[in-house]
């Protein structure tokens, strides 16, 4: 197997510039990278990872742990955060827990044992009350709203603010039997808790009551969820006009049930979902969504996890960041 040494002595300059190219320093010349680079591929030169990883005592690799790939917002938030993370010469492992508060745990362990530099982790299983498992000797950023206030970095959604401007574009748009399809609420404060009161907050300030029988609860947010869900308010004879789902994919099945019930978006119903998934900018009709800015939490997810690594920042308190969010205007709201 070809050495550091050997890559050097074939291209003419020294071991520590065939280390400067590996690590892509900026202060290498052009002409001087492509030598070495050629002499690499000539002796087929592979970089010992774990030679590396041993003298530096770091694995170049940070974990992402969230609760399903299934879903297209975690896959695209994915895609986003092995984007930022190459940016930083970083690969990504990325594990499902499934919601399970005890595989959320065990990605935890896993960083506990050095498989990773640090971790980003979507906390849905674990609450308020764990707070101090997070209490580790390693790098964490969380995502999501079951932990406020923890002991490590944090990254949020602005989910009330978001779903308070959905309803409220719904009510611009003249609707007023507006129907809320969430998820199970527990006694911790989760997304869809947060989004109902954003809901809830803006038909408060329209002067318009919450009626019960327009809160929709469904067990998973899927298309068949959403169908499900919209199919059984239909069926059930209340009467709505406008539709709040707590994500698009949500809002992409119930586009489908009401098109099954003659219903006419937006004519007859305004629907508006949120994530701001890209698959809503080809349904039929394309949804109005909320969008929470998942990029720049991406980016700000693995920016707060490398200054951690770095140990530039070891002493910082931890950090709370909360995305914006903007109303996606788009034809399932479409002024008449």
């Amino acid at each position: 197997m070809a050495t550091i040494q050997d890559v050097a002595k074939a291209a003419g300059v020294s071991p520590m510039t065939v280390s400067n190219v590996l690590n892509d320093h900026p202060h290498v010349k052009s002409s001087t990278r492509a030598k070495v680079v050629k002499a690499m591929e000539e002796l087929d030169y592979r970089v010992n990872h774990a030679a590396r990883n041993l003298r530096s005592g770091r694995t170049f690799t940070i974990g992402l742990a969230v609760a399903e790939f299934d879903r297209p917002y975690w896959g695209q938030f994915a895609a986003r955060v092995i984007e930022e993370a190459a940016a930083h010469n970083l690969r990504v492992l990325v594990e499902q827990t499934g919601r399970s508060k005890e595989n959320e745990i065990s990605a935890l362990a896993l960083s506990r044992n050095r498989m990773y530099d640090g971790l980003i982790l979507s906390t849905v299983g674990l609450s308020a009350s764990d707070a101090n498992m997070l209490r580790v000797d390693y790098p964490i950023v969380i995502l999501g709203e079951r932990i406020f206030s923890g002991p490590v970095d944090h990254v949020a959604m602005a989910n009330v603010e978001g779903a308070e401007a959905a309803t409220a574009h719904l009510i611009e748009r003249g609707c007023r039997r507006i129907a809320a399809v969430m998820g199970p609420m527990g006694a911790d404060p989760d997304a869809s808790s947060l989004r109902f009161a954003g809901y809830q907050q803006a038909l408060a300030a329209a002067g318009i009551d919450t009626d019960p029988a327009l809160h929709i609860t469904i067990n998973e947010w899927t298309l068949k969820g959403g169908h499900e869900a919209v199919s059984r308010l239909v069926g059930s004879g209340v009467q709505f006009d406008g539709l709040f789902c707590a994500t698009d994919t949500v809002a992409l099945g119930a586009l489908r049930a009401l098109h099954e019930a003659k219903l006419r978006v937006p004519e007859d119903v305004k629907v508006i979902g949120f994530d701001n998934l890209t698959e809503g900018q080809y349904s039929t009709p394309t949804l109005s969504t909320v969008n929470p800015d998942s990029a720049e939490m991406a980016r700000m997810a693995v920016k707060l996890l490398v200054q951690r690594i770095s140990g530039g920042s070891a002493k910082r308190e931890p950090t709370e960041f909360v995305s914006s969010v903007r109303i996606v205007e788009r034809e399932s709201t479409a002024a008449l």
